[in-house]
């Protein structure tokens, strides 16, 4: 596995809970499909596929808000998985599909990857972050 770092780490802060949210379904209650609740069903969507990374086309997000091409292919699986489940129904009824609990399933993967890539990002700092800053000749 191979930390390409994260050159935006606001973005991977919106990312990271928008996975959580996903994975979690307690949080999944009536009022996470009200379009004004800061961090429901439309914030989620919206941070995975729009403003924070492309979950269709996580690779080029790979060293932006992602770290590892593993969390690029949970991430394309998930999106997968969303996209079955919002052609099949309605978004009120997106916790009750019966395709929902592949988003489950694969949410709480890439949150456990992710996490834990952050957790080891702090003791093993990536390559990149490793180089010397080089002093600029005078």
């Amino acid at each position: 596995m191979i930390d390409h770092g994260i050159a935006l780490p606001t973005f991977r802060m919106h990312l990271v809970p928008a996975v959580l949210a996903l994975a979690n379904p307690t949080v999944q209650h009536p009022t996470w499909l009200d379009p004004a609740t800061p961090d429901g069903l439309h914030h989620v969507l919206r941070s995975l596929f729009t403003d924070h990374c492309d979950a269709d086309h996580p690779l080029p997000w790979l060293g932006q808000s992602l770290r590892t091409t593993e969390e690029a292919a949970l991430l394309t699986d998930l999106a997968a998985a969303l996209h079955h489940v919002r052609a099949t129904t309605t978004p009120d009824a997106y916790p009750t599909s019966p395709h929902w609990p592949a988003v489950l399933t694969t949410a709480t993967r890439l949150a456990h990857l992710m996490i834990r890539n952050d957790q080891l990002a702090l003791y093993h700092p990536p390559r990149s972050e490793l180089r010397p800053e080089r002093e600029e000749a005078p």
